[in-house]
This record gives C-alpha cells, sequence and structure tokens, in this order.
C-alpha cells in the first residue's frame, strides 16, 4: 500500500464526493477553486492508498426488510483477536469490532429471519472456543442510518 498524507484538500475532495459520489472531476475542481488535473490526480492517489473507495450504497429497506442485528460477544480475552477472525469470516456478519465495556466483540449483520439469528447467534458462534457470552439485539425501526459511518450490506445477494 501506498503512503499518503492527507491534507487540507484531500478532506474537502473526499467530503464532497462523500456527498454526491458522482461529481465530476470538473465539478469538484471549480467548487474548490482547483484545476481538474489537480482533483483527477488527488483522486488517483487516494485511491491508490486505499484511503477512498468507490461503491454502490444499497438501501436496507429496499432488500426485503432485513434484520439489522447487533451481537454482542463477552470473549476470553486471551481469544478475542482468533474468535475476530473466525466472525469476520462469516458470509452473514457485515461488521466486527473489537470492544472495551461490555462486550469484547461486536458484530452487526443483516438477517432475513429471526432463525437465521439463532442460528448464527447460538448455534455457531457461542460454540466457539473462548465465547462466553452472546447477546442479541434486533433494530425495530432505524430512524437514522448514515451510511458514510458505516456501510452494512447484504453478504448472501453478494454471492
Amino acid at each position: 500500500m501506498i503512503q499518503y498524507q492527507v491534507d487540507e484538500l484531500d478532506r474537502k475532495i473526499i467530503d464532497k464526493l462523500t456527498n454526491d459520489a458522482r461529481a465530476s472531476n470538473r465539478h469538484l475542481a471549480q467548487s474548490l477553486g482547483v484545476t481538474e488535473g489537480t482533483v483527477r490526480g488527488r483522486i488517483k492517489r487516494l485511491e491508490a492508498a486505499n484511503l477512498i473507495r468507490f461503491t454502490a450504497v444499497t438501501n436496507v429497506a429496499s432488500i426485503g426488510a432485513p434484520k439489522v442485528v447487533l451481537i454482542g460477544i463477552q470473549a476470553q480475552l486471551s481469544e478475542v483477536q482468533t474468535l475476530c477472525s473466525k466472525i469476520s469470516a462469516m458470509r452473514e456478519i457485515g461488521c466486527v469490532i473489537a470492544m472495551a465495556g461490555r462486550y469484547d466483540i461486536l458484530c452487526i449483520g443483516l438477517f432475513s429471519s429471526l432463525e437465521e439469528v439463532v442460528t448464527i447467534a447460538n448455534n455457531r458462534i457461542l460454540a466457539m472456543p473462548g465465547v462466553r457470552h452472546v447477546e442479541t439485539s434486533i433494530a425495530v425501526s432505524t430512524l437514522k442510518y448514515d451510511h458514510r459511518v458505516a456501510k452494512i450490506i447484504d453478504r448472501k445477494r453478494d454471492a
């Protein structure tokens, strides 16, 4: 990976692309007071350094009303990294975070049924060596979801 130091212009470009990833380099250049070549070069470097990536974001509400589920895991501390790796490999889980607090690991996934939640949380995750406790929370209503913070996708539909 290429090392790249992000500066104020990069931050402004990223901010504008976050609001409209389809904005043309010409439009970005005009709004920022720089040349189109400058914007093009900056975007290429940001992509090469893996600091930005262009992707489509699915509207979660449009893919069959999946259940957004948070799975909190208490684990033996010596097993947290191994468990994070194993859980990250699960197609049903879209986000795995090592935590400090009530849970050692927090996972987020989209599920089509409560049975699927039980299968993943109780039968697969809880059965892993080093897992002490699993607790699930199911979203009943999403009042705000900013895709810029965390993109959660339905992995089964990607396959």
